[in-house]
C-alpha cells in the first residue's frame, strides 16, 4: 500500500496520460547519474550508520529548516550548528517532533513529493507524517538506518545510483575521495573542483586560502603566473581522484579577458587586501575566463551557477555560517557578461560551459539562443527554487524550441540530502515524459523519437555532457 498517487504529475488528459506512462515506464528504472550534487564523501568512504532520522532528513537540508525558519522555528532548535558553539538541540527526537508538527508548511513544494517519496519509498511508510504518527516514524527510520541494508553505500546501490559528483573545495585534502578508491568498493563516487574560496576576494579568508594553496601545491601564489599554476596542481589532483567537473559559484556570470600584465595588478591588488568591490568582481570575472583555458587544457567541465545573493540574512550568517537557506535569486545578464570569455574561447567544441540560473526570465530571452548557437554552451537543469514539476515544465516549454533537447544536459539533483536523491530525479523523469507526451500528441514529435528523447533526457545527456 502507498499514499503517493503512482501516476503523480504525469498529465491528466487520458490520451496524452497514457503515452506518457509509457514513457515514464521505460525509463523509470534506469541508472542515476548524478553528475552535480553536495553529499559528504565521508559518508561512502566510512559507510557508517546515519547518526539519527532528524540528522538524515532535518539538520543538513536547507530546503527544509528554510521553511521552518520561516514559521519562526529557530534553526538551533532543528539542530543547525551554530558558529559560536553555542547551544543548539541534540535531542533527535525532539527535533523530529518539531519537524513534524510543521509538515503542513510543505504542502504544495517539491520538498513534500521527496520526502513523502524517501518515506514511502526507502522506509515503507503507509501513512503521510503528522505531529501524531511522529514517535512512530521516528522509531522505524531509526530501527531500518541501524541495519547494514540502510548504510550509504547500501543505499548508493539500492538507489541505482551509477555515479555520483560531491563538490569540494581546492583546499580540501580529499582524503575520503582517497579511502573510497582505496579500499576496492565498486561505487563512484568523485569530486567537483568548487574554487570559490580562491577566486572570490571577498570569501572569507581569502588572503589566507591563497597561502595556504601554496603550501598544499608548492607554487608561488603571491605572483599571479604562480597562483594559476597552483590551480593546474589541484586540478590535476581532482582529475586523478576522478574529477570531471568544476563549479563555480559567482554573484554574477561577468567574465573577463584582461591583458595578463593588467591581471597580474589586479590580482596583487585583491591578494594585499586593497582592491574595491569592482577589483573584486573583476578579479571573479577574469577568473572565469582562466578557468575556460584550463579547461581547454585540461578537459574537465565547467559549471556556473550565477545569480544567487548568498547568505541574504548577516544574522543568520553571523550565528549558523554559510548555506543555511538564505540564498536569494537575483537578476542575472548572460548575453553581455558572458561575452569577453565567449569571444575567447567560446567557438571551441572542446570545452563545456554548463549555465545555471535563478533567473527564469533569461531563459528564453537569454540562455536557449545562446546555447543554441554557441558550440561551448549547455544548459543545466531547473535549480534550487525551480527544481520542481513547474519549474521543470517552464524550462522545457521556454527553452527547447530554440536550444532543443540536445543543448542541455539532462537532470542532476544538486542536493546534500541523500535519501531525496531517487524522488529528485523520479520528479525529473515524470515531467519530462509529459513534456515529451504533449508533444507526441499534438504531432511535434512521434513516439518513436520520444522514446528515444526520453533515456537520453533521464541520463545519457548527463553522462556525455559531463563525461562520465
Amino acid at each position: 500500500m502507498t499514499f503517493l498517487p503512482e501516476d503523480r504529475l504525469l498529465p491528466t488528459d487520458p490520451t496524452t496520460r497514457a503515452v506518457a506512462r509509457e514513457l515514464y515506464d521505460a525509463v523509470r528504472a534506469l541508472p542515476l547519474i548524478c553528475p552535480h550534487g553536495h553529499t559528504d564523501p565521508r559518508w561512502f568512504a566510512e559507510d557508517t550508520p546515519f547518526p539519527d532520522p532528524a540528522q538524515l532528513f532535518v539538520t543538513p537540508d536547507h530546503y527544509v529548516f528554510r521553511m521552518l525558519c520561516s514559521a519562526g522555528v529557530d534553526l538551533a532548535a532543528l539542530g543547525v550548528p551554530r558558529v559560536d558553539g553555542g547551544e543548539t538541540e541534540t535531542d533527535g527526537r525532539k527535533i523530529w517532533r518539531l519537524f513534524a508538527q510543521n509538515y503542513h508548511l510543505f504542502r504544495g513544494t517539491p520538498s513534500r513529493l521527496w520526502l513523502d517519496h524517501a518515506f514511502q519509498d526507502v522506509f515503507g511508510f503507509e501513512d503521510r507524517l503528522s505531529a501524531a504518527n511522529a514517535d512512530d516514524y521516528y522509531d522505524r527510520i531509526s530501527d531500518c538506518i541501524a541495519r547494514p541494508e540502510f548504510r550509504p553505500r547500501a543505499l548508493y546501490e539500492r538507489f541505482g545510483i551509477e555515479v555520483i559528483a560531491t563538490t569540494d573545495s581546492p583546499l580540501d585534502d580529499l582524503r575520503w575521495h582517497k579511502k573510497i578508491r582505496g579500499d576496492g568498493w565498486h561505487g563512484r563516487v568523485v569530486p567537483t573542483y568548487r574554487p570559490d574560496p580562491l577566486v572570490d576576494p571577498d570569501f572569507e579568508g581569502f588572503s589566507a586560502n591563497v597561502e595556504r594553496f601554496a603550501e598544499m601545491t608548492g607554487a608561488e601564489t603571491t605572483t599571479w603566473q604562480g597562483y594559476l599554476e597552483a590551480h593546474r596542481i589541484r586540478r590535476l589532483a581532482f582529475k586523478e581522484m576522478g574529477a570531471t567537473a568544476t563549479d563555480h559559484g559567482h554573484p554574477s556570470a561577468r567574465t573577463a579577458d584582461l591583458p595578463q600584465a593588467e591581471a597580474a595588478a589586479l590580482f596583487d591588488r585583491v591578494l594585499a587586501g586593497k582592491g574595491n568591490a569592482e577589483d573584486a568582481e573583476l578579479f571573479r570575472a577574469q577568473m572565469l575566463t582562466e578557468m575556460a583555458r584550463m579547461s581547454l587544457d585540461d578537459g574537465l567541465v565547467m559549471q556556473l551557477h550565477p545569480g544567487s545573493r548568498r547568505n541574504h540574512s548577516p544574522q543568520v550568517m553571523a550565528r549558523h555560517g554559510r548555506d543555511k537557506g538564505f540564498d536569494m535569486p537575483g537578476r542575472t545578464d548572460f548575453v553581455t557578461a558572458l561575452k569577453p570569455l565567449l569571444d575567447a574561447v567560446g567557438l571551441s567544441p572542446d570545452l563545456t560551459l554548463i549555465l545555471f540560473t535563478l533567473d527564469e526570465t533569461t531563459f528564453g530571452r537569454e540562455l536557449a539562443p545562446l546555447a543554441g548557437a554557441y558550440p561551448s554552451l549547455k544548459l543545466g537543469p531547473p535549480w534550487w527554487f525551480f527544481d520542481s514539476y513547474e519549474g521543470m515544465m517552464r524550462f522545457r516549454e521556454t527553452t527547447t524550441e530554440t536550444a532543443g533537447f540536445y543543448n542541455t544536459v539532462g537532470f542532476n539533483d544538486d542536493t546534500r540530502a541523500f535519501c531525496s536523491i531517487p524522488a529528485r530525479h523520479d520528479v525529473a523523469r515524470r515531467v519530462d515524459c509529459a513534456y515529451l507526451a504533449n508533444q507526441v500528441v499534438s504531432g511535434r514529435l512521434d513516439l518513436d523519437e520520444a522514446h528515444e528523447v526520453a533515456p537520453d533526457l533521464a541520463c545519457n545527456l548527463a553522462r556525455r555532457a559531463y563525461k562520465l
